[in-house]
């Protein structure tokens, strides 16, 4: 066999370049730069991939270290989300309300989702200053349920009136079911509110808090609420 064709049946059978180790040749400036890009993009995945590199060999600041909590929540791992989003969310005050806005959402949803309302109600707060006013609606409605699983009827029925409000005027087609349904829920709170006693300086709820599930449709909820007020 001559030398030539041995040449050319090993250069056939060894393994090429992996994109693993394509990657690990690239400079890490543009690893970061390519990260970003995949941020930009929608590829939360791939942009986490990275991110997490970069972020085991060097202190990411603030705002990467934002975009890796914001990946985290897109992959639905909600409980990493907030551990990064949590650190870096005080130290971004600087960037813009639409950049913060993200952060805020990813964050306050990410709380409500672990059914971590004390956690949340800072992040929706946060929120209602920076989004839009078309957006403002939701987020209130949000802060509602985390006031209500709080206990805090009076807060979570003003905050629901105020929810209300904001759709009536930014979004009013299409709103009217919502209405009516948070003007049943006020209600419902109003009536927590009155079932308090004060006894020794302490507010006593005669009746538990109710546990509103996430994904349960609005109406459902409504719909077990008003019958137990009324057997109670």
């Amino acid at each position: 066999m001559s030398g030539f064709l041995l040449f050319l049946i090993l250069s056939l059978v060894t393994p090429g370049t992996t994109g693993s180790q394509h990657r690990d040749s690239i400079p890490d400036r543009q690893l970061l730069g390519m990260a970003v890009d995949y941020f930009a993009s929608g590829k939360y995945h791939e942009a986490l991939v990275l991110f997490i590199k970069l972020d085991k060999k060097y202190k990411l600041n603030p705002r990467f270290i934002a975009y890796t909590g914001v990946c985290y929540y897109h992959e639905q791992d909600y409980a990493a989300a907030c551990r990064y989003l949590d650190k870096a969310i005080p130290s971004l005050d600087i960037y813009s309300p639409a950049e913060r806005v993200v952060y805020y959402n990813a964050a306050a949803d990410s709380h409500f989702r672990l059914e971590e309302y004390a956690a949340a109600i800072p992040m929706y707060e946060k929120l209602t200053l920076v989004c839009r006013k078309e957006e403002k609606a939701d987020v209130l409605y949000r802060l509602g349920f985390c006031y209500m699983q709080q206990e805090k009827w009076a807060q979570a029925a003003e905050t629901f009136a105020s929810s209300a409000e904001y759709y009536k005027a930014f979004t009013p087609t299409g709103s009217e079911a919502r209405v009516r349904q948070l003007d049943n829920i006020i209600k419902g709170c109003l009536q927590k509110v009155a079932n308090y006693k004060t006894k020794g300086g302490v507010l006593q709820c005669k009746t538990p808090p109710f546990i509103i599930p996430y994904e349960m449709p609005l109406t459902a909820m409504l719909y077990r609420r008003l019958i137990y007020l009324h057997r109670h």
